[in-house]
């Protein structure tokens, strides 16, 4: 699985400068909604059919689904399944700041536990444009420059004392258990959020802290989707060191009814995932 695994890595570090030298051009709306019924930018609609193409031609995949799609789809023989959130953070296009690329790579039929995960990683289209793989235990970050990836960091590790936090939805949203943390926690870390999940997890990983998108009373389960977002990013976070949560438990351990089910996630080094843990109980 590991040889297939890193030939879609490639794949997509084939094709990131292909995704970030189109965003310029592919702003505005596409017209339709994706199936949680969010509106799709040009953006969306160009980077999930560059990612198809190049995942579909790889052996050993199977089965292919994205955040812009309705259904997981046929694209060939292999055991493997690979959910993506194509353009994560689409909505900073228009500010102009940081998104990403979400890949999970799963050796089970979709929808998947995240248990059943053999791969994940990220790329994030920042400054520089990055890579960050688990492959089992081991994360590896990469630069990508011209199509091909670089090792820039080995066995990373979640950084402790961790130094920052970020928090997604509207405070006047939040359970009274989880103001009660934030309160606690914006005392003792500084405020990074920056409106796109690759971005702001990478902060966690570079620095040590958390990322919480949590349940809200508007929306007890989240807003973020097990497969393409929660699922991946709570495999890398753990592989590095940290743990992950939904609020009662690893983010790895929930299972799935549908490829859209959305989930709160809860990321970071483990001691501040324990102390979210209890005070949400």
């Amino acid at each position: 699985m590991t040889d297939h695994s890193e030939a879609i890595f490639d794949a997509i570090a084939a094709i990131a400068p292909d995704i970030r030298a189109a965003l310029p051009g592919r702003r505005l709306a596409a017209g339709g909604e994706n199936p949680s019924g969010e509106d799709q930018l040009a953006a969306d609609v160009y980077a999930d059919e560059l990612l198809k193409e190049a995942i579909e031609a790889i052996d050993g995949v199977g089965i292919y689904v994205s955040e812009e799609r309705t259904e997981a789809i046929d694209v060939g023989d292999g055991e493997l399944s690979v959910a993506v959130d194509p353009l994560d953070g689409s909505s900073n296009l228009k500010s102009n700041n940081a998104l990403g690329t979400i890949v999970g790579i799963y050796d089970e039929p979709l929808p998947a536990s995240g248990r059943d995960l053999v791969a994940a990683g990220y790329v994030l289209y920042g400054p520089i444009t990055t890579m960050i793989v688990a492959i089992g235990d081991t994360v590896t970050g990469y630069v990508v420059d011209d199509g091909d990836r670089t090792v820039s960091e080995s066995d990373m590790e979640l950084p402790s004392p961790p130094t920052i936090y970020s928090f997604g939805g509207r405070v006047p949203e939040w359970t009274d258990g989880f103001a009660a943390f934030a309160d606690e926690i914006e005392t003792e870390l500084k405020l990074r959020y920056g409106g796109s999940m690759v971005g702001d997890v990478n902060q966690v990983l570079t620095y040590g802290g958390i990322f919480s998108y949590p349940a809200l009373t508007t929306a007890p389960d989240g807003k973020l989707r097990l497969q393409f977002e929660a699922n991946p990013m709570a495999y890398i976070i753990e592989a590095a060191g940290g743990a992950s949560s939904d609020g009662v438990r690893s983010l790895l351990d929930r299972e799935p009814d549908g490829v859209h089910d959305r989930t709160p996630v809860h990321l970071g080094n483990a001691e501040l995932i324990d102390r979210l843990e209890a005070a949400l109980r």
